[in-house]
């Protein structure tokens, strides 16, 4: 299908109403023209009302509604069949975007047609950058600088900074390995090569499985400072204070974490380096657990 509007905005929602809604908001302000975008909320059985209320507030607004919770990939995926745009952006719903961001990223992609992923500087509510936004790939030199802590002692260095790249310049914009899922630009063409987001991750990893295919094909992934958003980031299962979530979060964390590297690091390093990485990762699972 030929794309018949410049860009595809999609959310998945699951029992953020109040935080969908805002996001919406903000994306009603937008200054790009409301006929080159569309908006597909993907809700994934919300009981808290959404698609609803959604409906209702933003009649402009694609709403598919799902009998269940199939995940943050699966959900995209739906939308991104049913997308017009030549652009795709994945949007967190605990976002808010401001009027020119879009026109910002876009002109920007369109000014470098080598970019195939971009994304923006996510600010937190506390006015600090999101790291998360900013990542290198989960090598298993980074997260092991990163677990243990040097990575925070010597956040600038090359050596001890791999994980979220913190010795760039970030007033200015550079390539990185990894967005996050929260604003994560694609170009069509690049889905056409690459494919859609593997729906055997439910909750986390899809985003950094994803630009590391894309970037597997050739294609670069770039963070543009020029422009930004707000990610409330909300409480998350991995920070829940109802225990039994956060173990359930947390452990379900790592074993994503174990798919990423069976997927795409087993047969690339030492089956020593493999199996210490594994027996890290089991025994955070364990601990969760004790």
């Amino acid at each position: 299908m030929k794309p018949s509007l410049t860009l595809s905005i999609i959310i998945v929602s699951y029992n953020t109403k109040d935080l969908t809604l805002q996001c919406l908001s903000s994306i009603h302000k937008t200054t790009l023209d409301k006929k080159d975008f569309e908006v597909i909320v993907v809700d994934n059985a919300s009981a808290d009302g959404s698609a609803a209320a959604i409906k209702k507030a933003f009649s402009e607004v694609i709403v598919v509604s799902n009998t269940k919770n199939i995940g943050f990939s699966a959900g995209n995926n739906v939308a991104i069949r049913r997308a017009k745009g030549r652009y795709i952006l994945l949007l967190n719903s605990d976002t808010e975007v401001k009027p020119e961001t879009f026109q910002t990223m876009l002109a920007f992609m369109e000014k470098h047609p080598h970019i195939g992923v971009s994304t923006c500087r996510l600010v937190l509510a506390n006015g600090f950058l999101d790291k998360a936004s900013h990542r290198g790939f989960p090598t298993p030199w980074a997260s092991f600088t990163y677990m243990i802590g040097l990575e925070k002692l010597f956040p600038k260095t090359r050596l001890f900074g791999q994980y979220h790249l913190g010795y760039k310049d970030m007033t200015v914009p550079h390539e990185i390995d990894c967005p996050s899922g929260a604003f994560f630009l694609v170009c069509r063409e690049v889905i056409d090569q690459v494919g859609l987001l593997d729906e055997d991750y439910f909750m986390y990893g899809e985003d950094i499985d994803w630009a590391y295919r894309i970037k597997e094909k050739g294609w670069e992934i770039w963070f543009n400072p020029y422009t930004s958003i707000l990610h409330i980031k909300k409480q998350s299962g991995r920070k829940h204070a109802d225990k039994t979530i956060f173990t359930h979060a947390n452990a379900s964390f790592y074993e994503t974490m174990k798919l990423f590297y069976k997927k795409h690091y087993e047969e690339k390093y030492p089956w020593v380096v493999t199996r210490l990485v594994y027996l890290v990762l089991d025994l955070r699972i364990m601990t969760l657990c004790i």
